[in-house]
């Protein structure tokens, strides 16, 4: 396929224009022009870069690019290695953020909420997108249990805070990656539990003083599933050879 048919194809789907992103979503670093084969992961590290050059890979496909607002305009160090990884090789750099955040389908939040069993998805801010969602669980669980069922849907223990929060937990808010300021937003709306990737000393607070569960699943660990998700989806509907790489994470 073409490369910038392909960015036209994921542009489309992940709907860019809807939201105001960090980051630009698209292809950001042009490679060559035929993409045969394609790599996901998370985020755009040397590890992945150098990953996909050993796979002879025509694209990456992340997450977490580059580019971001504030970020210094420079090509030098770290950055520099990187970019000059892709141009060498020729390797196009697909990165979309929170349009893949958002899918209502392929999205990060979308398939959190189905793999901890979140039933009737709602938005969770009154705006066109919102970010975080809502739902709820068919039976109500206490902290422990939805300990137990983060720990085995993402293979790592979460942070919790329950103190002050409600015995048995049935309405649920999720922003996965870095959404713990959403946790005040959450509460405000009679929220049991807010689950996120990132924790900030701030949030702790909010969620003693306001009473309602909060946990932090990891950051890596609540993204992996929609970059892997949009990966097959190409793969399934254009035929393409893609493959995902996990680099782990701790954060």
């Amino acid at each position: 396929m073409n490369n910038l048919d392909l960015e036209r194809i994921l542009n489309q789907e992940l709907n860019i224009e809807a939201i105001t992103d960090y980051a630009p979503n698209g292809l950001q670093v042009e490679g060559k022009s035929a993409v045969k084969k394609i790599i996901t992961g998370v985020t755009a590290c040397q590890d992945l870069l150098d990953y996909a050059v050993a796979q002879q890979a025509d694209a990456l496909l992340v997450h977490h690019g580059y580019f971001w607002k504030n970020e210094s305009p420079l090509i030098r160090g770290m950055k520099g290695k990187r970019i000059r990884t892709l141009l060498v090789n020729e390797i196009n750099l697909y990165a979309y953020h929170l349009p893949l955040d958002v899918h209502p389908t392929l999205g990060n939040n979308a398939l959190l909420a189905q793999m901890l069993n979140v039933k009737n998805l709602q938005p969770l801010e009154k705006s066109a997108v919102s970010i975080p969602i809502y739902g709820e669980l068919q039976t109500a669980l206490s902290a422990t249990e939805l300990t137990e069922r983060i720990r085995t849907a993402l293979q790592r223990e979460p942070l919790h805070c329950g103190d002050n929060a409600p015995d048995k937990i049935r309405t649920i808010a999720i922003c996965t990656g870095g959404g713990q300021d959403y946790i005040d937003l959450a509460a405000a709306q009679g929220i049991d539990a807010f689950i996120t990737g990132e924790v900030s000393e701030r949030t702790i607070h909010s969620a003693r003083e306001q009473g309602i569960h909060f946990y932090a699943a990891g950051h890596h660990a609540t993204e992996r599933c929609g970059i892997k998700a949009l990966g097959e989806w190409l793969a399934q509907q254009y035929k393409l050879n893609v493959a995902f790489k996990d680099i782990d994470n701790p954060a």
